[in-house]
């Protein structure tokens, strides 16, 4: 049977409940202990606890729920950690509170209204504790309007910037996600040096960003930018030669005829902040602008979304990892590339040494 609204809601204070009941228990750290036998997101638990539209977890969800906080030495103030089964079994105190609080969780849930899907997948632009930064270009001077002017009655801070079409996609997708988070857009000459330790999203490649070159040239990843002779409209991605694989450098492609852009080529990344190791470094670069816009609707067209977030979670379940992959462009419009495509994906990368950053 469904669960009324009345229930839903009940269900997802109650969740709330238990957690702040554990001093210094954030959404992050106990999304952690759950992700030890299926992966959530801290944003998932976040909808769990929503107020205004709770998402109702799973009936497996809820008997993890139960074992956790069943058990007072779960959570030492600092880490948290799932109990298993056996755990309980070893303690009758334990074992007893578990019963209650499991049937306590599945009297509320009744079915669930709206069960949220356990997919383990991940969702690019959740973030846990903290502000989020996203770090645009700077547009060249001769390529701004007159509107850029800060003298212009009509000035307007945007027309400032480069590569606003991906800006726009990312910081509305962001919001959405994230709506207890503060978010901030900057362009790379106006980040200032205490926004940089925070969660940051570079928009956009090296060409007209000093901050995103020498924030890229502090990761250890096989991918890199550079200019190149041969192209003089953007900067080209470089495979580094690594063991058995060889050097690679990738061009977008253009027709023959015309020399229209056909297809760009795109970077998604997600690594450690190199500035503040407990926050993330997300990376939606191109070779063009058009490249940057695929990275950017990759994960914010809904159309393509779910299955590339589902692409993630499964391909890359924890630590840094890459993508380089093709983005097609018809008649001048970007179409968001498909994780899941073989042809789409030119190269993907994963550092295990680099803790969970999602």
């Amino acid at each position: 049977m469904a669960a009324s609204a009345g229930n839903a809601a009940r269900l997802a204070q109650r969740l709330k409940e238990l957690r702040e009941g554990r001093p210094g228990l954030t959404q992050s750290l106990l999304a952690g202990a759950l992700s030890t036998e299926a992966r959530v997101a801290p944003a998932t638990l976040s909808s769990w606890e929503s107020a205004n539209n709770p998402k109702t977890p799973t009936p497996i969800r809820l008997e993890a729920y139960a074992r956790f906080f069943a058990v007072q030495r779960s959570f030492d103030g600092r880490r948290a950690h799932l109990p298993s089964p056996q755990e309980l079994k070893d303690t009758p105190e334990d074992l007893l509170e578990y019963d209650r609080l499991h049937a306590e969780l599945l009297d509320l849930l009744q079915g669930g209204e709206e069960v949220e899907a356990d997919t383990g997948q991940r969702t690019l632009l959740d973030f846990d504790d903290g502000d989020i930064v996203i770090i645009c270009p700077d547009a060249p001077q001769d390529s701004r309007g007159p509107l850029a002017a800060e003298d212009s009655p009509n000035y307007t801070l945007l027309h400032q910037f480069a590569d606003t079409d991906a800006l726009i996609e990312v910081f509305g997708h962001i919001r959405a996600l994230n709506p207890e988070r503060k978010v901030f857009y900057r362009t790379s000459d106006s980040v200032s040096r205490n926004e940089i330790q925070n969660h940051l999203v570079l928009i956009g490649g090296i060409g007209w960003s000093r901050t995103t070159r020498r924030v890229l040239s502090l990761i250890d990843m096989p991918v890199e930018q550079i200019d190149h002779p041969d192209l003089a409209t953007g900067e080209v991605f470089r495979l580094t030669k690594s063991g058995t694989t060889p050097e690679q450098v990738f061009f977008p492609v253009t027709d023959e005829k015309t020399g229209e852009l056909i297809e760009d080529v795109a970077l998604v990344a997600r690594v450690a902040n190199p500035f503040n190791s407990n926050r993330t470094l997300t990376i939606l670069n191109g070779i063009h602008s058009r490249g940057v816009l695929g990275a950017a609707l990759s994960v914010t067209d809904e159309t393509i979304r779910a299955g590339n977030q589902e692409f993630l979670g499964e391909r890359f379940p924890s630590g840094g990892f890459a993508l380089l992959m093709r983005v097609p462009v018809i008649q001048g419009k970007v179409i968001a590339p498909d994780f899941k495509s073989a042809r789409a994906r030119l190269f993907e990368w994963t550092s295990e040494s680099d803790e969970d950053v999602s």
